[in-house]
């Protein structure tokens, strides 16, 4: 798995990433209507591309796919984390210092 920089032609993607992540990852431990609220489905493009911008944020790669994102802002809170559901990862499973420094 690669690690890059965010780039504003990703944030489309990633948007689909997460709606998909979310209602797919996180369905055993949430109603369909939690789900609905956290992810829509419809989400500002501009105003996703605008907060990835602020904030330190990598798009991770394998084989030519993005297959997750991350991003911290500047007081280090840690706002979006998704990975494919096959990926298997989570924060503790990543040493956050190493992707955002």
């Amino acid at each position: 798995m690669q690690l890059r920089k965010y780039t504003t032609s990703d944030c489309g993607y990633l948007a689909e990433l997460f709606y998909h992540t979310i209602h797919s990852v996180n369905a055993k431990d949430y109603t369909k209507e939690q789900l609905n609220v956290w992810a829509t489905g419809t989400v500002d493009l501009k105003e996703w591309d605008e907060s990835f911008l602020k904030h330190h944020m990598v798009v991770a790669v394998e084989h030519n796919e993005i297959v997750g994102f991350g991003d911290i802002d500047e007081s280090g809170y840690l706002d979006r984390f998704q990975f494919k559901k096959f990926m298997g990862l989570s924060p503790r499973h990543v040493n956050l210092n190493c992707l955002f420094s």
